[in-house]
């Protein structure tokens, strides 16, 4: 099994993701694709990612299976690769003294601010997972953001410090490679869900959400997350629930 990533840098691409699977026939397990200007990211919910050119950090991780890093992982426990992803951008952030928080399943918070989003595409076939394209944005160093964006922030609004991209890619590839055996053990991925669950954003806080099947508000308190990635709730009445994505949003 490979030990070390294979970036490809880009000037310019609609979606790191879509590249990503429009060159899978050709990229080895571990490969990255990068670019300088993403101009057609995409988010979940069919949500775009905004993403000033330059400014910000945009790619896409491949892992594959037969032999490559997710060979053992049963799809049942896929997201489990969402809890490494999250952790990996939250151990970047911590050793810049910044403290992050995961806003289920995957998105990265500074206090009420988001910094980070993330878009995970697994493939499963014959019962074993064949790959997954992890597309990641990182806000660095943009500090005027669209007015239609509610909430977001980045590094550099944080710490005052600018950024150069591709060493930033490459610190955060380093935590992700540390990482990266978690997934072939019992104990790695008791440690993944640990880690990532002590940092749940809300987690144990009393706030407001809405559910999106019904479009009414309620009170709830997050629990956790469940190994098929369910975020469990506790409502003001007592009820524990469960949600899928989509089914659930959170009023910030």
């Amino acid at each position: 099994m490979e030990s070390k990533f294979t970036i490809l840098w880009l000037d310019r691409v609609d979606s790191t993701n879509d590249e990503a699977v429009r060159r899978m026939e050709t990229l080895d397990n571990l490969s990255v694709i990068a670019a300088v200007e993403q101009f057609s990211g995409r988010g979940r919910r069919g949500n775009s990612w905004h993403s000033a050119p330059g400014d910000n950090l945009t790619f896409s991780i491949v892992l594959k299976g037969n032999g490559g890093s997710l060979e053992g992982l049963s799809p049942s426990r896929q997201f489990a690769i969402s809890r490494l992803s999250a952790l990996t951008i939250c151990d970047f952030l911590s050793e810049e003294g910044v403290d992050a928080r995961i806003k289920w399943p995957n998105d990265i918070y500074i206090g009420n601010r988001k910094v980070c989003g993330m878009l995970i595409e697994n493939s499963v076939s014959a019962g074993a997972l064949t790959r997954s394209v992890i597309g990641i944005g990182l806000n660095l160093n943009e500090k005027d953001f669209p007015p239609y964006l509610v909430n977001p922030t980045s590094l550099t609004i944080q710490n005052g410090r600018e950024y150069a991209l591709e060493p930033v890619l490459e610190r955060i590839c380093g935590f992700f490679l540390s990482r990266l055996p978690m997934l072939g053990s019992e104990d790695g991925l008791t440690i993944l869900e640990k880690e990532y669950h002590s940092r749940l954003y809300r987690l144990g806080e009393w706030k407001e959400y809405r559910n999106l099947a019904s479009s009414e508000t309620f009170e709830g308190r997050i629990d956790g997350v469940t190994d098929k990635g369910y975020l469990k709730v506790t409502t003001r009445e007592g009820l524990r629930k469960e949600f899928a994505l989509n089914e659930i949003g959170y009023i910030i």
